[in-house]
């Protein structure tokens, strides 16, 4: 039992399950208009079914694809593969259960989530292996993310509603924004590497300012979104409250200095999120939708 439990802790730890805090408010955010108000617990079930293996699916195979890479990279080698906690076959045996878990929950939504489901994950997938590509692997994570809520819409309504495109293009753009800024620490390890990243391609200061133009771009889009539900005020103080946090996140890091980059990258970004899912949620209450 102490090797059960030790490897299950290793693997949790390995996905970084904790972060599915990042795109699951956005779901829950879309599952909300969608239903205009509290879907059905059964919905809700599925779905968050389907977000935490889709999630653990895409980061152990992130984990398997690029263990070599990461036990060249100091910052990296400590993690589960390289370090000789976990086999590349375990892990590829995880990866695997978490596809079937996650197409289960999609079948057990509706057909077209089912149908989609492939589509799913060859995006999550193929993120993996887009650094070996291109310097804008970066959006590639964020679209990732941001099937999120055009899923989750889907998941309640068994349609696609263009309106619910442009949440997952805010989000597109927040996590790539941010994913860029955390690429600044892996910027000579990148160049050593070979491996392409907008901070390895265009210096970290410049990246600093794409990553800028990219949070002001998802704002743009959050405040067309608010226009397109037809925010009300308890809907808008939560753009202003997201803009503000975005602006703090980006105050905790500058190029000459990355060492406060986890805490905007992982505390901030958490925040933001579940900030936006309550406003939003708020809006629809005090409109009397939940």
């Amino acid at each position: 039992m102490p090797g059960v439990w030790e490897k299950t802790r290793t693997t949790l730890e390995m996905i970084k399950w904790e972060h599915s805090i990042f795109a699951l408010p956005f779901a829950m955010t879309a599952m909300i208009l969608a239903a205009n108000g509290v879907p059905a617990l059964r919905t809700i079930a599925w779905v968050l079914v389907a977000m935490v293996s889709a999630r653990s699916c895409a980061m152990a195979f992130n984990r398997w694809a690029d263990a070599d890479i990461d036990a060249a990279n100091p910052r990296t080698q400590m993690r589960a593969i390289p370090a000789g906690q976990l086999s590349r076959g375990f892990v590829l045996g995880f990866t695997i259960l978490c596809a079937a878990i996650f197409v289960t929950a999609a079948a057990a939504l509706n057909q077209l989530t089912l149908c989609l489901s492939p589509v799913v994950l060859v995006v999550l997938l193929s993120y993996s292996y887009m650094k070996r590509f291109t310097r804008w692997s970066h959006l590639v994570l964020g679209l990732a993310l941001g099937l999120a809520p055009s899923a989750a819409w889907i998941a309640v309504r068994g349609s696609l509603n263009p309106r619910i495109l442009v949440l997952t293009a805010t989000v597109m753009l927040w996590v790539g924004g941010f994913d860029v800024l955390y690429a600044c620490q892996d910027y000579e390890h990148d160049r050593n590497a070979g491996l392409h990243s907008l901070p390895q391609a265009i210096g970290i200061p410049n990246a600093f300012l794409a990553a800028r133009m990219m949070h002001v771009l998802m704002l743009a889009l959050l405040v067309v979104f608010g226009r397109l539900f037809q925010f009300h005020i308890a809907g808008w103080v939560g753009v202003v409250a997201v803009a503000l946090l975005l602006a703090y996140e980006h105050s905790l890091v500058s190029p000459r200095d990355l060492r406060r980059l986890n805490a905007a990258f992982f505390t901030m970004n958490g925040v933001i999120a579940i900030v936006f899912f309550v406003f939003v949620a708020a809006d629809l209450w005090l409109r009397g939708r939940v």
